[in-house]
């Protein structure tokens, strides 16, 4: 119900439009009053719970009544573009520019992935989305004794700038937006992506997309870090550091829910840890003494896309809200920029079936109109085949195409926010809301993110939802179709996937031992010891990391450097 406007009114009229406002609310309370009742006495279905996937109570009907304790609509909602940004981050969203569409894609070895990625972006992908191989991700080199068996496997092995060259050989650096999901060691491959870039002739300045970076979700849900928490937030701050000087057009770190939910957090839950750990990240900043309009404007999200339709709406919009308050209000940003928060999101992997995988089609257009509706800058769609192996180009191509139908036939894109007003969807914004800061208190209490992670709360808080939902399946009190129920024509059903060669991990160390060969051994040693000198002295090491990636430095070569000032992160025993 629309705020009313007190100074237009005179007294009089003030008084008696009050009075009319809670007339119409009683008249309301009364009417839904005798409409429970009937309902109340009707069957009701018993085959699914009426709560949502996160486990909230869903009300059989929402009215006005809901919203009378939420804020007004011109502070709530506002319009898009403007604070708070619950109807978006901008003024036009989707009628000036569609969303960016970045398919996540590597495997085997650079060359491999960059066929893949020429294949992508002549059928119409928009930006492009690094996936790297486990060995990557964890900063070994290909040759490494701990990468026998993993290379190339679940992503694109990356060992030295020479295989980001080969990677992006022929792609314009200056004119394709690239995102990089790596953590540990992402200053590494950053340093590999401007280096490359340099070989290319395009400056740092021009480059555009967003690097992952966000090593607090690692300690609480993916676990693929290499340093402890602080010396790790210090590179981070470091790269934010660099980048706002050098890549104002590149997001140093995109600060990720989506591991989170897909380790079992609610929606709730991703919401609250994934903005906690993003208002740490400012807090960070700000004690290495930079202005928090110098850095927050390049700050970006990355959130889960799961199957509860309107939740996952609402969660975007909450997230918005929440945001642009707390570094407005709380940190005290001046420049809009920074209360805007612009957000990547992705499919929910967790929801993919290896059962009956072409209904993983549907699940993912569903899941990908909620994206839209909820306002994303970016989007990934999953493929059918991915809970069996990487995805076909195939199952790729039906994966964009289902974006591609979304923006030019469904006419969603046409108006922004088109579910603003909705009884249902602005309750849940405004108890997303709620919860998230109820979240922020407990994490406070505990005295922060990093000893919410050292004492086990936020893995421990991710378990016991995962366990939750987990029984609720076996129960089949949540239906996952093909899986627990409507099961016939499960058995038997073949599709092609896609098959690593089993010579990768041979043609890889045959490359890196060809590298080694040509670099400068005196200049690789030069840069190496000049990195630990500036890891130990304290000083921003981007820079250095660059001299090490030009010399043609490995990944596990430049993290040593690192690790001999650092250490390395061991996980507590919790359970």
């Amino acid at each position: 119900m629309p705020p009313i406007d007190q100074e237009l009114l005179a007294p009089s009229e003030l008084a008696e439009t009050i009075r009319r406002k809670e007339k119409e609310l009683e008249e309301l309370r009364e009417r839904l009053a005798t409409w429970t009742e009937k309902y109340e006495a009707l069957p009701q279905r018993d085959d699914t719970l009426f709560t949502s996937i996160s486990g909230r109570e869903i009300e059989p009907l929402y009215t006005a009544l809901d919203r009378l304790e939420a804020a007004s609509d011109v502070e709530g909602l506002g319009l898009p573009g403007e604070y708070p940004f619950t109807r978006g981050p901008y003024t036009t969203m989707y009628r000036t520019r569609l969303w960016t569409m970045r398919q996540f894609a590597g495997f085997a070895t650079a060359h491999d992935t960059n066929r893949r990625y020429k294949y992508l972006l002549e059928n119409g992908q928009t930006g492009l989305s690094v996936a790297f191989d486990f060995p990557t991700l964890m900063g070994y080199d290909s040759d490494h004794p701990r990468s026998l068996g993993e290379v190339g496997v679940c992503g694109v092995a990356i060992s030295s700038l020479e295989d980001m060259e080969t990677l992006f050989d022929g792609i314009p650096l200056d004119q394709v937006s690239v995102s990089m999901t790596i953590n540990g060691p992402a200053i590494i491959l950053f340093c590999f992506y401007v280096a490359a870039a340099e070989r290319q002739g395009v400056s740092p300045e021009k480059l555009r997309g967003t690097v992952q970076n966000d090593i607090l979700k690692e300690y609480q849900a993916q676990h693929a870090w290499v340093y402890p928490p602080e010396p790790a937030l210090r590179l981070i701050v470091d790269m934010f550091e660099w980048c706002s000087e050098n890549t104002p057009r590149y997001n140093p770190i995109s600060i990720s829910g989506y591991h989170i939910r897909e380790a079992g957090a609610t929606a709730g839950q991703e919401l609250a840890f994934t903005l906690r750990n993003g208002l740490e990240y400012v807090e960070r900043g700000v004690a290495r003494g930079l202005d928090v309009d110098a850095f927050a404007p390049r700050l970006s999200f990355f959130f889960d896309v799961h199957n509860d339709f309107f939740e996952e709406i609402a969660k975007f919009r909450a997230a918005r809200r929440i945001w642009a308050r707390h570094l407005k209000e709380r940190y005290g940003a001046k420049n809009p920029e920074s209360w805007r928060l612009r957000t990547h999101a992705q499919t929910a992997g967790v929801t993919l079936t290896a059962q009956q995988p072409e209904n993983n089609i549907v699940r993912v257009a569903y899941q990908a109109m909620a994206a839209v509706l909820g306002g994303t800058q970016s989007l990934h769609t999953n493929s059918m085949d991915e809970t069996l192996a990487l995805p076909t180009e195939k199952a790729v191509r039906i994966a964009l195409r289902t974006q591609q139908v979304l923006a030019y036939e469904t006419g969603v894109p046409n108006t922004t926010d088109p579910l603003a007003g909705s009884y249902y969807v602005e309750t849940l914004t405004d108890q997303l809301e709620a919860e998230a800061e109820a979240i922020f208190r407990e994490i406070d209490d505990l005295g922060g993110v990093v000893p919410g992670i050292e004492s086990g709360w936020f893995q421990s808080q991710i378990a016991r939802s995962a366990m939750r939902q987990q029984e609720e399946m076996e129960a089949q009190e949540r239906v996952v179709v093909g899986v627990n129920r409507f099961t016939e024509g499960s058995d038997g059903i073949e599709i092609d996937t896609l098959r690593i060669d089993e010579d990768v991990e041979e043609r890889q160390k045959a490359a890196m031992a060809a590298m080694r060969k040509r670099r400068d051994a005196a200049e690789v040693e030069r840069t190496l010891s000049a990195l630990t000198d500036a890891a130990r002295a304290g000083e921003n090491v981007v820079p250095r990391i660059l001299d090490c990636a030009r010399a043609y430095c490995t990944l596990y070569e430049i993290r040593h450097a690192m690790e001999e000032v650092f250490g390395a992160f061991k996980e507590p025993v919790f359970f």
